[in-house]
């Protein structure tokens, strides 16, 4: 099976010196912006699938209303109403999703989830939403992949000093 059709969008909040957080565990919440939560929830609900990691998903801790979530984890996890929980390697889980007609998901974190769909080479579009805060350590959107070059597409001023990125892969 091809996931060709699929687009892939990874989504993802950062500092303005690339981190995704702080300290290990740390939610998004804590040092983003309302308006990237509103860009999140938008775009997500109009992509219909989130797929992210467990670490990602225990900062979140529920469903997200409106969305399918996909959570990869290779631990089990008690069961919750409205989330899938998969341990399958990341081709597989969209060649699934391919055959069950879906063309669009939304890969929203973390480092570990970025990096394996950036090294297979499946990402298509990238959204970052780069923060006014600078992170003296901390977490980077990820690594362990080659370059890739992308294409900015469009940029959007999010409230008083956020800015989002959106880059299509070449």
């Amino acid at each position: 099976m091809c996931i060709e059709p699929m687009q892939v969008i990874l989504i993802a909040a950062i500092s303005a010196n690339g981190q995704i957080a702080q300290t290990p565990g740390q939610s998004s919440l804590d040092w983003t912006s309302k308006e990237d939560l509103k860009f999140f929830i938008e775009k997500t609900k109009e992509v219909g699938v989130v797929i992210m990691g467990r670490k990602t998903f225990e900062t979140i801790g529920k469903p997200l209303k409106g969305r399918r979530l996909i959570v990869l984890s290779d631990v089990p996890l008690e069961k919750m109403e409205g989330v899938e929980y998969v341990n399958a390697p990341i081709k597989d889980v969209l060649e699934s999703l391919v055959a069950q007609g879906v063309e669009r998901v939304v890969v929203g974190g973390g480092a570990t989830v970025y990096g394996a769909f950036l090294r297979e080479g499946l990402v298509t579009d990238v959204y970052l939403t780069v923060e006014p805060v600078l992170f003296g350590q901390g977490i980077p959107l990820s690594t362990g992949f080659e370059r890739i070059d992308m294409r900015l597409v469009e940029v959007t001023r999010l409230g008083e000093g956020s800015v989002n990125l959106h880059y299509e892969i070449k």
